[in-house]
C-alpha cells in the first residue's frame, strides 16, 4: 500500500529544526523541534536542545516511544531508572556518544559542561511525555500522606515553586544555580560510564515484583558438581539450562544394548530414561491383603476346615 504522504504532490522532505520553538527558559536554555507537524513524511522526530551548566531536563517518562540522546557538543549526564533492577543507570556523555532511554522508564538529563548541545531522538513522530513537575504539583498532599506518611504541610511547601510545567529546571526564582555547583562537580569526578555511587547502597528488588533475576555467569554449576554429573550420566544432563564448558565435551557412553545402536536409531537420552516406567511396588497395606488374591488354597486354612461336603461342592441332592 502506497504512503499517501509520499505520493502527495505537495511532498516536503526538508525542515529546519531551528524554526519551531518548543520551550524556552532563557537565552541560553531552549528547545526546538522537528516532528510530524514540521515534516509530515518523517517517521521519527527529535528535540534540538541547548543548555548551560546545571540546567536539567526534568525527570519525566514517555508512554509510547523510546528515546536516544546524542551529544553534539559539551557533556551531559543521563540517568534512567531501571524498573527490573530497581536501580539508576547513569552515564556521562561526550560529543558523539549516545544513551538510550527505554519507553516508560523514568529519566532525566543534567548538563555538566558550561554549554551543551544535544539531540533527543524518538522512534515515533508523536511522542507522549509525562512530566514529573506536573505529577508533583497535581497529586493531592493528602494522598501522599496516606500512601507514604509524608507530612502534608511540608510537601505543600516543597512543591510551592512549581507553578507550571517545568521542562528545563530548576524553575526561575528557585534560588541560585551556583548552589548546585558542588553536586555537579562531584558527579564529574566519578569514573565514566559507572553507576552513580548512591546506587551501591540500594537493596535488591523484593521478590514480589515478579521479575526473573539475571542468569548467573557461566559456568552455572561448580566444577566438582559438573564432573560428578558427567560421570554419573555419561553426558551432560538434558535439563541443564546453560551450555556446558568446552572442557567437558559430551562423551556419549551407553551400556548394552545401546553400545552399537542400529542405523538411524537414536540413543536413549537421560531425560527419556528418567521418564521410563519404573517397577511397581505395592505399598505395605496392600501387601498385608495379598492373601485375598491367591489362586491356590492355603494348606493351613484347608486343614482347619476339614473335608469338603457335597453341599459345598454343589452336589447336594444329586
Amino acid at each position: 500500500m502506497l504512503d499517501p504522504v509520499l505520493t502527495s504532490p505537495n511532498l516536503k522532505l526538508f525542515a529546519d529544526s531551528n524554526d519551531t520553538l518548543n520551550y524556552k527558559r532563557d537565552a541560553g536554555n531552549y528547545i526546538t523541534q522537528v516532528f510530524e507537524n514540521q515534516m509530515p513524511a518523517i517517521a521519527t522526530g527529535f528535540f534540538n536542545v541547548h543548555m548551560t551548566k546545571g540546567i536539567i531536563i526534568q525527570p519525566h517518562w514517555h508512554t509510547n516511544v523510546d528515546e536516544l540522546v546524542f551529544v553534539i557538543s559539551g557533556e551531559v549526564l543521563t540517568s534512567v531508572f531501571n524498573p527490573f533492577t530497581q536501580k539508576l543507570m547513569t552515564y556521562k556523555l561526550k560529543p558523539g556518544q549516545v544513551s538510550m532511554l527505554p519507553k516508560g522508564w523514568f529519566h532525566w538529563i543534567l548538563t555538566l559542561s558550561d554549554k551543551a548541545h544535544i539531540l533527543t531522538i524518538f522512534d515515533k513522530p508523536t511522542p507522549d511525555i509525562v512530566y514529573g513537575s506536573d505529577f508533583l504539583r497535581h497529586i493531592p498532599k493528602e494522598i501522599l500522606h496516606i500512601a507514604y506518611c509524608v507530612n502534608e504541610e511540608d510537601y505543600a511547601k516543597a512543591v510551592a515553586p512549581l507553578k507550571e510545567t517545568v521542562i528545563l529546571g530548576p524553575p526561575p526564582g528557585c534560588g541560585k544555580r551556583d548552589d548546585h555547583a558542588p553536586y555537579v562537580e562531584s558527579i564529574q569526578r566519578q569514573p565514566f560510564d559507572q553507576p552513580f555511587p548512591l546506587n551501591a547502597q540500594q537493596p535488591s528488588p523484593p521478590s514480589y515484583y515478579g521479575y526473573a533475576p539475571s542468569p548467573p555467569s557461566y559456568p552455572s554449576y561448580p566444577y566438582n558438581y559438573q564432573q560428578a554429573r558427567m560421570q554419573q550420566y555419561g553426558v551432560s544432563p538434558s535439563y541443564s539450562p546453560y551450555s556446558q564448558p568446552p572442557s567437558f565435551p559430551p562423551q556419549a557412553s551407553f551400556s548394552p544394548p545401546y553400545a552399537q545402536p542400529a542405523p538411524y536409531a537414536q540413543p536413549v537420552t537421560y531425560s527419556q530414561q528418567a521418564h521410563q516406567q519404573s517397577p511397581f511396588f505395592q505399598p505395605q497395606p496392600f501387601q498385608q491383603l495379598q492373601y485375598l488374591y491367591k489362586t491356590s488354597p492355603d494348606p493351613e486354612s484347608v486343614s482347619s476346615r476339614g473335608p469338603e461336603s457335597d453341599t459345598e461342592n454343589g452336589r447336594e441332592g444329586q
